[in-house]
């Protein structure tokens, strides 16, 4: 049975070593982004979680900024309107980008601004066949937050993400995944089952070899090669520690499946 956590805007359930974070809304409230982000923070650090889900409903993953909400914070006070970037968004991605366990975007409609942003800053992507996409802030009069201007970059190179971010014109599914964006395709009803068998499969893995590879990969951006080979060698040797890994060595030469602990 799974273990579920829900109020009005956020949901948190639990199947086993995989939590599952829903969005109720689709556009990101003050309310919604402070549950988004403290739940976040505590399935990051919860060990006997080993992937997480993160998801929306009906027809939106993630519209980005509940704009009605920024409205009236800018007729407030526009010098602090933006405080939620430091209080919120910023806090949010990071939970995700270096939570040690697999995150799974499950895209199940509509994902533009920061809900891009968000769906970048997961390992792995799965997408409804029907699903939208945009970068959308220059179209208010906006850079990009939530660190699409790296990611998206990384994902579809530097000249395609000027156009996309400067444009601001909606994508495809079919586009998303042609350019590197969405690993995964399926039909819109097939997303949750398949982000859940895509986390269940991640999480009966290594995860601490998970989490250095999170680490690798985030480091190598932009470092020079002497210094991914170092961090590369450091983390080699902490997981050469591991009953993970002796274990699957010893399962690997008496040919039977490897059973990892995260340990």
């Amino acid at each position: 049975m799974a273990d579920e956590s829900t109020s009005d805007v956020v949901s948190v359930s639990r199947e086993g070593a995989v939590a599952t974070v829903t969005l109720l809304r689709p556009a990101l409230t003050s309310e919604l982004k402070t549950e988004l982000r403290d739940a976040l923070e505590l399935l990051s650090a919860d060990e006997t979680v080993r992937a997480v889900v993160l998801t929306g409903t009906g027809r939106a993953f993630c519209v980005g900024q509940d704009l009605a909400e920024h409205a009236d914070a800018l007729r407030a006070d526009p010098a602090t309107a933006f405080a939620t970037i430091d209080e919120h968004y910023n806090p949010i991605v990071t939970a995700l980008a270096t939570m040690p366990k697999p995150v799974v975007a499950a895209i199940n409609g509509t994902c533009v601004g920061a809900g891009l942003g968000f769906a970048l800053a997961c390992d792995l992507r799965v997408t409804a066949d029907t699903a939208k996409f945009g970068t959308a802030f220059t179209g208010i009069g906006l850079t990009c937050d939530s660190g699409l201007s790296a990611t998206l970059a990384r994902a579809v190179g530097a000249a395609r993400a000027s156009e996309l971010v400067l444009l601001g014109e909606t994508f495809t599914a079919a586009q998303a995944a042609e350019w590197g964006i969405a690993g995964r395709v399926v039909p819109a009803d097939e997303v949750a089952a398949a982000a859940a068998e895509l986390a269940a499969r991640l999480a009966a893995g290594p995860t601490l070899a998970y989490a250095e590879a999170k680490r690798a990969l985030a480091a190598s951006w932009g470092a020079p090669l002497p210094d991914v080979l170092r961090l590369e060698g450091e983390a080699q040797a902490r997981l050469g520690l591991t009953g993970d890994h002796r274990g699957a060595v010893e399962a690997f030469l008496s040919k039977s499946k490897p059973v990892f602990q995260g340990s």
